[in-house]
């Protein structure tokens, strides 16, 4: 099915992976990137604007396009980055035969619980996506970094640069 069908988290959330056979394997490699124990003056976040699943495909997409981005102009020590969801959520679908005939060897909605195809994340309106902390020459860099991220996530998130010292 077309991800925009998983959209909108409609009903209650299924996550009881024991007891489905064949369960889809998460494709996020890493949730954290960069190095840990630095010196940076920002945390630049990308916070969801609305209510709405994440499929774990768009989510590692935007975490690969942010990395990808800050990575070339710091380095790989002058950022830190962390993903702040985590696909819990099985998606499932009941696949229907689409070819001629299909209506005589079709049983239509008859044990319909469906085959999990994918996870996602269920994301409230103002939940942290992703967040990268640098240091303040490279705030714009990752501003625009987690931008180019924001396009790989079916809504329209909002970009927040929150410092992490006390102004002197």
């Amino acid at each position: 099915m077309h991800g925009a069908n998983y959209r909108v988290g409609n009903g209650q959330p299924y996550t009881r992976k024991k007891y489905i056979k064949g369960k889809p394997q998460i494709k996020i490699a890493k949730f954290y990137g960069g190095k840990r124990d630095g010196d940076y003056d920002f945390c630049v976040q990308l916070c969801s604007s609305q209510k709405m699943q994440i499929r774990h495909m768009a989510i590692e997409s935007a975490r690969l396009s942010a990395n990808k981005a800050i990575e070339t102009v710091t380095g790989e020590t002058g950022y830190y980055s962390t993903l702040r969801v985590y696909p819990h959520i099985l998606l499932r679908e009941n696949k229907m035969i689409s070819t001629a005939g299909a209506d005589r060897l079709s049983e239509g909605m008859r044990g319909a619980f469906g085959k999990a195809v994918s996870l996602a994340a269920r994301i409230e309106i103002g939940q942290v996506i992703m967040e990268a902390h640098v240091k303040k020459e490279h705030v714009d860099v990752a501003r625009k970094a987690l931008h180019g991220a924001s396009v790989k996530l079916p809504c329209t998130p909002m970009i927040k640069i929150i410092p992490l010292k006390a102004a002197a």
